[in-house]
């Protein structure tokens, strides 16, 4: 397996944390989106059917399961595409998909909002591979989190906690968790807050009262060093 990432962090003492200090409900997710098998530890089998992207999130969330996916795997085309598996269809790319389920004004609004939707070059992707992060035997590119808004908070102020600024969240209510927090989050290097989508909620156990992030691995640590720091200042509730 090649290794993707000089710094070596560990990742059981990240979940764990991450657990302790935000009240998780299921774990850290690990998702790397690998170019070739060859990336894939031998140890990490191919997933058995076919399941969204956003329901093998929650396998990994939930169940406790590590495994990779290919394109023959990915039930959501929307989700394929994002994650770069294979290129988008053509009623994805034309707004006829969400304008069917009603969603939209017009085609044309479908359409504008597609166009903006952050995802991998199609065919970049061979696999997707997920893990619980305190279990995970390969480098993620992106750790997802499913939470509370407090919980969302504490991330927000962690995440500003060496630097300051602001944070701008990018989301449309579709896509969220293949596009918003896994493909974009990816691809721009930068966490990324999103709400949900009704596919997700649906097929991947995100309750009511739960929002969704993705963190780029390679400031993991630096997060999980705040949070112990922002959840404990005088003026934290």
């Amino acid at each position: 397996m090649e290794k993707s990432i000089k710094t070596a962090t560990d990742y059981a003492a990240c979940s764990d944390t991450l657990k302790k200090y935000l009240g998780l409900t299921g774990s850290p997710v690990a998702l790397m989106l690998a170019g070739k098998k060859e990336m894939i530890p031998e140890t990490v089998p191919l997933v058995e059917g076919k399941f969204r992207h956003c329901a093998m999130v929650n396998m990994a969330r939930k169940e406790g399961k590590i495994f990779y996916a290919t394109v023959e795997n990915h039930e959501c085309m929307g989700g394929a595409w994002a994650l770069g598996l294979r290129e988008i269809t053509d009623t994805l790319r034309s707004g006829q998909f969400y304008f069917k389920l009603g969603k939209f004004e017009s085609w044309a609004s479908c359409k504008r909002t597609i166009d903006h939707i952050h995802h991998v070059p199609a065919n970049e992707t061979f696999a997707t591979v997920y893990a619980p992060l305190e279990l995970s035997p390969f480098t993620p590119h992106v750790v997802m989190i499913i939470a509370p808004p407090r919980a969302m908070l504490k991330l927000a102020q962690s995440t500003l906690f060496r630097l300051g600024g602001r944070i701008y969240p990018e989301f449309a209510g579709i896509q969220s968790v293949c596009s918003d927090v896994s493909a974009q989050t990816y691809l721009t290097g930068t966490p990324n807050f999103s709400l949900g989508c009704d596919g997700s909620r649906r097929y991947s156990g995100i309750a009511d009262d739960e929002m969704v992030m993705g963190i780029p691995v390679e400031i993991l640590q630096e997060i999980c060093d705040a949070i112990p720091i922002v959840t404990g200042a005088p003026g934290s509730v």
